[in-house]
Order: C-alpha cells, then sequence, then structure tokens
C-alpha cells in the first residue's frame, strides 16, 4: 500500500512495439517482441554491490492480511519477521561474497520509520537514506553501481491468487506490453535498463509461479497461498534455513543472470477493481477509458511508471468514496469535520503555494536534517 500525490500525466495514445539491439525477445502471437533478456553489464570495480529490496506480503511465518498495515497490533509481529527475514537474506549475501548491501523500504505501511527494526538489522548491511524523496522502484538505478538487486517478502499480482495480492496499491493491475506484471517484476524491469539482474526474490507459491520464467532466479517459498487472506505458513527456521543458502547462490552466480528490459514504446494498461475506481475519466476526452481501465502508450520505462502512478492517484477516487461513507455513517459531526477539512485545504491552497515535494517527511537525523528511506 502507498501514498501518492502525484498529478495525472499527458497521456499520449497510440500503437507500435520495437525490438531492443542486443537482447533475445519473447514474442506475443502477433511475433511482435514483449520483452527482452539482455547480457549484465560488466563489473568495472570488483566489488560485490547488492542493492535489497524489501516489501511485507511475503514475509515468512505469518498469514493474517492486517499485519501489513501500520499501526495494527499484528504489525508489530510481522515487523519482527520482516526483520529476521532480511537478516537470513543479509548473511547469505555476505556468505556468497557480497562487498557491500543498501537496503531499501519498498512497502509503505504508513510507518513514519522504515518497516524494518534497525536497531536489530544485520550491521554488515545498511540502510538506504536519500535527503531527497525517491522512488525505491525506479529512482536508485545511479546508486552505488549495483550489481544485482534481490527482493525480498514479496507478493503477487493482482488477480494472481496469492496472499494479500495487489501491484502497487490495492485493486490495481499493471499490464505493460499486454502482460499482466508484479512489483518483483516491475523492479527486474526497471533495474534491467542498466543491465543489473535481479537474482533473488522471497514470498508465496503464486509469485514463485509467476516468476518462472526467470530461470537463474533464486526463488525461496516461505508459504502456500490460500486466498488473499490465508496462507498455510512453512516452518520459519528452514525458511531462513533455504533464505540464506539461495541467496549466498545468488551471488556467486550472478554472471549466469540475466538483465531483462521490455520493448519500447510500452503499452500501459492500468486495470482497477475495488476499492480503486478509473470511473471519473470515463468521459475525459483523449483518455482511451475502457470498462475500469485506461491504456497509453510511453515512449520509455520511466514514462509507463509515471503514467501509472499518475492513473493510480486517479483510482483512489474510490477510496475518497469509501471514507466519507464511513464519516457520514457516524454522524453529522465527523463528516463535517471532513468537509471543514476540505474547505480548510482549499483556503489554503489559495493562500499558499501548493507543495511540490509529493510526499510527506519520513525520518530526520538527530540535526534535524530531514531524510527519507523510500516508499510510505
Amino acid at each position: 500500500m502507498r501514498e501518492y500525490k502525484q498529478l495525472l500525466r499527458l497521456l499520449v495514445i497510440g500503437l507500435g512495439l520495437i525490438l531492443v539491439v542486443g537482447c533475445s525477445g519473447a514474442d506475443n502471437q502477433s511475433g511482435q517482441p514483449l520483452k527482452q533478456t539482455c547480457t549484465v553489464s560488466a563489473d568495472t570495480d570488483n566489488l560485490v554491490k547488492i542493492l535489497l529490496i524489501y516489501d511485507m506480503e511475503g514475509v515468512a511465518g505469518q498469514n493474517i492480511l492486517t499485519s501489513i498495515d501500520f499501526p495494527r497490533p499484528e504489525y508489530f509481529d510481522a515487523r519482527e519477521l520482516l526483520t529476521t527475514d532480511v537478516n537470513a537474506v543479509i548473511d547469505g549475501l555476505v556468505t556468497g561474497g557480497a562487498d557491500s548491501i543498501f537496503v531499501v523500504d519498498g512497502h509503505g505501511s504508513f510507518n513514519p520509520e522504515p518497516d524494518i527494526l534497525l536497531d536489530k538489522m544485520d550491521s554488515r548491511a545498511q540502510m538506504l537514506f536519500k535527503k531527497e524523496k525517491f522512488h525505491p522502484y525506479v529512482d536508485l538505478l545511479d546508486e552505488n553501481s549495483y550489481d544485482a538487486v534481490v527482493a525480498v517478502a514479496m507478493h503477487s499480482r493482482t488477480g494472481g491468487g496469492g496472499f494479500a495480492e495487489h501491484t502497487v496499491n490495492l485493486g490495481t493491475n499493471w499490464i505493460l506490453n499486454g502482460m499482466p506484471v508484479n512489483e518483483s517484476e516491475i523492479v527486474a524491469y526497471s533495474w534491467g535498463r542498466k543491465g543489473i539482474p535481479l537474482i533473488f526474490v522471497s514470498g508465496d507459491d503464486k509469485l514463485a509461479e509467476q516468476l518462472n520464467w526467470m530461470d537463474w532466479l533464486e526463488y525461496v517459498t516461505v508459504k502456500e497461498a490460500h486466498g488473499i487472506d490465508d496462507a498455510l505458513l512453512y516452518p520459519v527456521e528452514e525458511v531462513h534455513a533455504r533464505m540464506k543458502e539461495a541467496a549466498e547462490r545468488a551471488v556467486r552466480n550472478r554472471q549466469k543472470a540475466k538483465a531483462v528490459r521490455l520493448t519500447e514504446p510500452i503499452t500501459a494498461t492500468l486495470q482497477v477493481k475495488p476499492p480503486a475506481d478509473l470511473s471519473l475519466l470515463a468521459n475525459v476526452p483523449g483518455v482511451d477509458y475502457r470498462d475500469q481501465s485506461v491504456t497509453f502508450v510511453a515512449e520509455d520505462f520511466q514514462a509507463a511508471y509515471d503514467g501509472m502512478r499518475g492513473l493510480m492517484t486517479v483510482a483512489q477516487y474510490g477510496l475518497y468514496d469509501i471514507a466519507a461513507g464511513i464519516l457520514f455513517a457516524q454522524g453529522q459531526e465527523s463528516f463535517t469535520a471532513f468537509k471543514d477539512g476540505v474547505f480548510e485545504a482549499w483556503r489554503k491552497g489559495v493562500q499558499e503555494p501548493p507543495d511540490q515535494s509529493g510526499t510527506d517527511p519520513e525520518t530526520e537525523t538527530d540535526s534535524g536534517e530531514q531524510l527519507y528511506f523510500g516508499s510510505r
């Protein structure tokens, strides 16, 4: 779950796919390539630097749907489990030869702190903080010249049958070049632009099925999904042992991995179901809206990602309806307080320039300097 404030970008409608030279393609029925596997970028400094992105839905030992949501009581147990998952992977990466490991929050539970417990995180890795706001899936490609990316506690895409399944936001399905994608694939395609491979993922069995086309990937199944709100848990100690072993293999065999990228231009569709709602765009000229979905063509992955995020901002219209309904049911006082907040924001919007920063501060140093750690 993530909080987005970015405005809807101008959508360019068109068709067409091109082949990227130097990569092998996977074709659709018409013979057009949808994605390619490419040669991994050469290591130029003889140091193995790994970026570890974590989510939370695919954590071992937890099958309570609301455990991903701060500040519910079950969240704090899941936070402990997430930390042990990450530590098991860090241990394996170091054993496999990683020289440096940077950790970034890819979940966003609304906790003002990272979802991982920093005081319990393996000290051989360091949390990645930045002075400016950033999106962990797309904005770190030039940070520290990483050799590979690993993803911990990930989850199935929307409609994939997994535990707590969704793609970036609740009820949103990302379809890129005609292919429904999950967040692990978004990470792989994003870093593939730089020739950097995704080499390790952990999550449930449904996500494992969705990623089996990456035959180089070290994948650890932590639980068996029995729908969106239940899963058969595997013994945590056994899962952690497999995580360590798989992470070690992933580093040692990283030269056998492949970087992946989508063929450009990219045809992107955001398809939604409750709680998301795109019907607000049904009658907007120039927008290709059909049955709770919007399609556009982007020149590259970054433009596709930004366009999808913009559409998700619109899709949160459905959340507004839910919130307004709950407040109205609570009585006139609560609903009036909600409307007073709207009027106050309106008044400030007229009197003060809008905040262009995009998201709220996430943490700060002892000196009071604002720092950011990833998703909210």
